[in-house]
């Protein structure tokens, strides 16, 4: 639940649910996120969820800093079933080509790469947030054998569905991007599409993801 609930300048309010990243509390995130999202509340203009926090901007013509925090405190999230989410699918090509840091991989994780890629498909990913460029999905958790950090020295360009690996994330670039995250593969599904004005994210805070390994081939005439 929320821990506190502050001012953050003149027309926001910053909901904190405590410092730890996991799925229980990012649950909590996600559904007050929704419940207010599928109230369209007057003079709420914006909800931004993170691992742990929740950012509520509004319009201080409409509405005030103690009217909003009334009805977050007041608000039934119990409500929203966090079952009822999306699960979705994604390919992924894992030839060297796309394959970008799989021998950093190896060596930092002491592990084979066919060892690395049968840890990463064999399990499901949880959709914390979405952000850094548009539609980016942050998924958790991978297991504490398959965490790393960062590159030391990021890549001035991430070529686009890129699938990464950081810490206790994985991600997909879904635009060439400046990053430091280890490259395992790609993607040739779009998953952030800015004609859809409504919601043009493929995956969204709460979603389950799961991978699938595909050849070459299958990349290459995925959108034939």
């Amino acid at each position: 639940m929320i821990k506190n609930i502050s001012n953050l300048g003149d027309a926001a309010l910053y909901c904190d649910f405590g410092d730890e990243v996991n799925k229980d509390i990012n649950s909590q995130v996600i559904k007050y996120f929704r419940s207010l999202k599928e109230k369209n509340i007057e003079g709420i203009i914006n909800l931004t969820p993170s691992y742990n926090k929740l950012i509520i901007s509004f319009d201080l013509n409409k509405t005030n800093f103690k009217e909003i925090k009334k009805l977050v405190e007041n608000d039934n999230v119990n409500e929203i079933e966090m079952n009822s989410v999306k699960i979705i699918e994604i390919p992924v090509c894992c030839e060297d080509t796309f394959a970008l840091d799989i021998e950093r991989l190896e060596t930092k994780l002491s592990l084979k790469r066919e060892k690395i890629y049968e840890n990463f498909f064999n399990k499901d990913y949880f959709c914390y947030m979405t952000g850094f460029i548009a539609g980016m999905p942050f998924l958790g958790d991978l297991e504490k054998n398959m965490r790393l950090n960062r590159l030391e020295t990021p890549r001035v360009k991430v070529p686009k569905g890129s699938i990464g690996l950081t810490e206790q994330f994985a991600n997909i670039y879904t635009f060439e991007s400046p990053g430091g995250w280890n490259i395992i593969g790609n993607t040739p599904i779009k998953i952030f599409d800015s004609s859809k004005e409504e919601n043009p994210n493929l995956i969204n805070p709460g979603d389950t993801v799961n991978f699938k390994k595909i050849s070459l081939k299958e990349y290459n005439n995925f959108n034939d």
